[in-house]
């Protein structure tokens, strides 16, 4: 071999082994040397050093908790960073069971002001809610304290996915202000009766997409809340659990409008409800809700399918004051089919002050064998476009307002 082949061989062992050494240095494993951390023990530290070291890595990198159970007091993910980042959780991480042990108020584990992060790893975010659930159940208290288990703050062009969140001690997920981020393939539980666990909750956001995921828990399988834009709900399994929900709407005077929601392809079993949108009496600031679609569902035993309730009014007695101010149009729900567990399946009671415009109902097919009456449905202050639904489901019942659904 000559010496300039010796030379370049040379070189370009020299250049493999630099980008080796750099493909390397681009995973940051919390249980190496260099971090420490061991199943059984509290990661916190640890993983907060990693984070550190992949946020300012000039390179894309991953964060990796391997399979096993860590202990973790809290975790604040900022950036921005320098380049993408994985945060790979493969084995189970469990918050402490007392909101006081936590190293941050109502958050446990939270991503602030990170573009393109992706969490994935098959692993499990176990809130271990059961101790702070029982304090929440008191007839006497309208507010439940705990920490939401997964807080995503400013979050851009990042997707969640094949993880797991586990008995949150409340919402389980919580979207605000965020861009283009998407929830595929996660798994959501907690018991039916765990108040105040809302699977996904959404704020302020546009671009967000949920899509084939699980949700069982205490509360709305998800929530959308005002000033969102562009909101995908696409093959998601719900239940137990409050629904899949828009709103509630008009309790605040600083409400942005809403528009672009779509919820397709879902499957809601033995929920307290089905697809709704729910707004308050007496709304502080005039908003709108529209361009709202709600198709191609299936209900299995779902209480109260299709609710429309500018009325809602869960704790306190509203009587007599000023309707919504929530002006909600342009809205379809088209080819849902299944059971119902109440007579009244389809109930569209909208405001008297600004009654729901562009309202249409398509092949609606449900069905009720219960003992409390016969299937049958209410519309008020709506006159909605009707196609393929039977006479029962078509709006033809007194227009006499009911209580509203909690």
């Amino acid at each position: 071999m000559s010496p300039k082949m010796s030379l370049l061989g040379m070189f370009v062992f020299l250049l493999l082994a630099s980008a080796t050494k750099a493909h390397e240095s681009s995973v940051f494993d919390v249980t190496s040397a260099e971090y420490g951390a061991k199943p059984g023990s509290d990661i916190t530290f640890a993983l907060a050093k990693a984070w550190n070291d992949s946020c300012a890595s000039p390179s894309a990198s991953k964060v990796v908790v391997p399979s096993g159970t860590y202990k973790l007091s809290g975790a604040s993910f900022r950036g921005p960073c320098k380049a993408p980042i994985e945060l790979q959780v493969q084995g189970t991480l469990l918050a402490p069971e007392k909101d006081s042990d936590l190293t941050m108020e109502g958050t446990w584990v939270g991503f602030q002001h990170v573009d393109m992060i992706t969490v994935s790893g098959g692993g499990t975010f176990d809130g271990q809610g059961a101790f702070v659930w029982s304090q929440n159940n008191s007839s006497k208290s309208k507010h439940c304290s705990g920490s939401v288990n997964l807080r995503f703050d400013f979050v851009t062009n990042s997707i969640i996915q094949d993880v797991t969140s586990l008995n949150s001690k409340n919402f389980h997920v919580h979207v605000y202000g965020c861009n283009n981020v998407t929830f595929q393939h996660v798994h959501i539980t907690a018991p039916g009766d765990s108040k105040n666990t809302d699977g996904i909750h959404i704020g302020k956001s546009t671009g967000i997409n949920i899509t084939h995921t699980f949700i069982g828990t205490g509360d709305d399988c998800v929530s959308i809340g005002d000033g969102n834009n562009q909101i995908a709900v696409t093959n998601v399994s719900c239940g137990p659990g409050h629904g899949i929900s828009i709103g509630s709407l008009g309790r605040y005077d600083n409400e942005e409008s809403l528009a672009g929601i779509i919820v397709k392809n879902c499957t809601l079993t033995n929920t307290q409800n089905g697809v709704r949108i729910k707004t308050w009496p007496n709304s502080p600031v005039a908003t709108a809700a529209s361009d709202i679609h709600f198709e191609d569902i299936i209900m299995v035993n779902v209480s109260n399918p299709i609710v429309i309730d500018q009325l809602y009014c869960p704790y306190n007695k509203c009587d007599n004051l000023p309707p919504s101010k929530v002006k909600i149009s342009d809205v379809s729900f088209k080819n849902i089919q299944g059971s119902s567990a109440t007579a009244l399946s389809l109930k569209i009671v909208c405001s008297s002050g600004s009654p729901c415009e562009n309202m249409e109902l398509a092949d609606i097919d449900l069905t009720y064998s219960g003992a409390k009456g016969t299937l049958t449905s209410q519309c008020s202050n709506v006159k909605p476009t009707i196609s393929g639904l039977t006479g029962a489901l078509a709006c033809a019942t007194s227009s006499v307002m009911l209580p509203p659904l909690i």
